[in-house]
């Protein structure tokens, strides 16, 4: 077990194969690594719960893997990974069972013809502001009194959650770019649906402070503790429509300049049973034992877009909660991918795994994979984005394939 230096904190870029474990100084302050480094180009390109920062995958890259060998995330979740792997030239391969995840790593890591993805992008905005900004007063109240008739075609639009969480207007107003995208002949609709998807997050009639995990819509004027002033709940979308058009042109272009031809591939698929191809090592942040609900976070996604919910897959679901028997089930599982990934890597093999370990589990199913524990290292996460009052902790298991 390695605890950290009291030295300055590791840079990323200054680390090489010969890099002792021992030297890693991985607690990093804001002012060391602030968050528009933490969020650089795509990795903002959708908020996520539970992802590692890509600073973190950078070093273990850098110290265990070269260009041109394929690294795997078995839990791919936001594709930090993925995207940083193609950064330094290296091939990855990533699995997850959330779809919206399978649809944002591809977002993230699809090799844009740029032009052509701007003018997909400001289309659809412009499209979607004729037909639901220019009304007059009398059309749109028309038109709001018509919307189940205007959008029932699939099902989706009369759904109760997104009657709930959204004022008449957002919700028309997201239906309307969903239809278009859908119904239009777009090369990039996983890009544009993410658009949607992280502009319906904001929309939702919840509180400005709480987008994580809202418990119930707010339909009054509230104490909004983010802006320290009563605010207005959230009554259309279209401004968040354009807003993360403009960023996500920025980012997809700012990606643009630093990512390599090296392959990224990626699979909906649950990873005890997904057939693996022979990688050279792993880097991945395993589901946490009764946590975070992975689908329930982007519910508003799933409704919206009719994407296969396969929570009831999900390692270590929140919905079984932490319990004896729900750990033991999740130690079983996490063993079972990694049992399988010894199938398909080298002797010798790096295996990062990046875990909150409150629970002690990570020594057993090390001992039940049979692999070998080169190091465990503990880093303090003392600065994240979101929300969060508590200290949090995360370990680093270095294994090594038999």
């Amino acid at each position: 077990m390695i605890h950290q230096m009291d030295t300055e904190p590791t840079r990323p870029e200054t680390v090489t194969p010969e890099t002792p474990l021992e030297t890693l100084n991985l607690n990093w302050r804001e002012r060391d690594l602030p968050e528009h480094l933490r969020t650089k180009h795509v990795h903002r390109l959708h908020p996520y719960l539970g992802k590692f920062i890509p600073q973190l995958v950078e070093v273990f890259l850098r110290k265990f893997f070269r260009a041109g060998q394929t690294v795997m995330d078995p839990f791919c979740g936001s594709g930090t990974t993925l995207v940083q792997a193609n950064e330094l030239g290296i091939h990855a391969v990533g699995y997850d069972v959330s779809a919206f995840n399978v649809m944002l790593c591809r977002a993230k890591t699809t090799r844009y013809h740029l032009e052509q993805m701007q003018k997909e992008v400001l289309d659809v905005l412009e499209k979607v502001h004729r037909r639901t900004c220019s009304q007059d007063a009398t059309q749109l109240s028309l038109m709001m009194e018509q919307q189940d008739t205007i959008y029932d075609t699939d099902g989706f639009s009369t759904s109760e959650y997104l009657q709930r969480w959204y004022a008449p207007q957002a919700l028309r107003e997201l239906l309307t770019y969903r239809d278009i995208v859908k119904q239009g002949d777009y090369e990039y609709k996983d890009l544009l649906y993410v658009i949607l998807s992280r502009s319906a997050r904001s929309a939702r009639l919840t509180t400005h402070y709480d987008l994580d995990f809202p418990k119930q819509p707010v339909t009054a004027p509230y104490w909004c503790h983010k802006h320290r002033r009563v605010c207005e709940p959230t009554l259309e979308a279209f401004k968040f429509l354009k807003r993360y058009s403009i960023d996500t042109i920025h980012r997809v272009r700012q990606y643009a300049l630093v990512r390599t031809d090296a392959e990224v591939v990626i699979s909906h698929a649950d990873s005890r049973t997904a057939q693996f191809p022979p990688v050279d090592g792993v880097i991945t942040s395993p589901p946490y034992v009764g946590l975070i609900d992975y689908h329930e976070q982007h519910a508003y996604a799933y409704h919206l877009l009719g994407l296969r919910d396969l929570r009831d897959c999900e390692i270590g679901a929140a919905a079984n909660g932490a319990s004896e028997k729900a750990r033991q089930q999740y130690v079983q599982d996490i063993a079972t991918v990694f049992q399988r990934i010894l199938k398909c890597t080298p002797s010798g093999a790096p295996l990062v795994v990046v875990a909150n370990d409150r629970h002690n589990l990570y020594g057993r199913i090390a001992e039940m994979v049979g692999v070998r524990v080169e190091a465990v290292l503990h880093r303090h996460v003392n600065r994240r984005t979101g929300r969060r009052s508590s200290e949090f902790y995360e370990s680093i298991f270095i294994w090594r394939s038999p």
